[in-house]
């Protein structure tokens, strides 16, 4: 297969993106070496994602479907 790409084209365009693939990879590396800006990063990541839609369609089913009632956590 690397012959194939190499010296035949690459028709599926395997490795279009290579090289912008392995210069992200280089930065994460450089990233995951600083525990400090990994958690940074990864805390600011996780508190600007938005509700998902299986969160929305799990209640839908819960109430609408199934008639389950919330269940307080002492």
């Amino acid at each position: 297969m690397r012959d194939t790409l190499l010296n035949h084209g690459d028709h599926y365009m395997h490795l279009a993106d290579l090289t912008s693939y392995t210069q992200a990879q280089d930065r994460l590396g450089e990233l995951y070496a600083n525990p400090g800006e990994w958690a940074r990063k990864a805390i600011l990541n996780v508190a600007s994602s938005g509700k998902f839609s299986s969160d929305r369609t799990i209640q839908e089913y819960a109430t609408e479907i199934w008639k389950a009632e919330p269940c307080p956590i002492p």
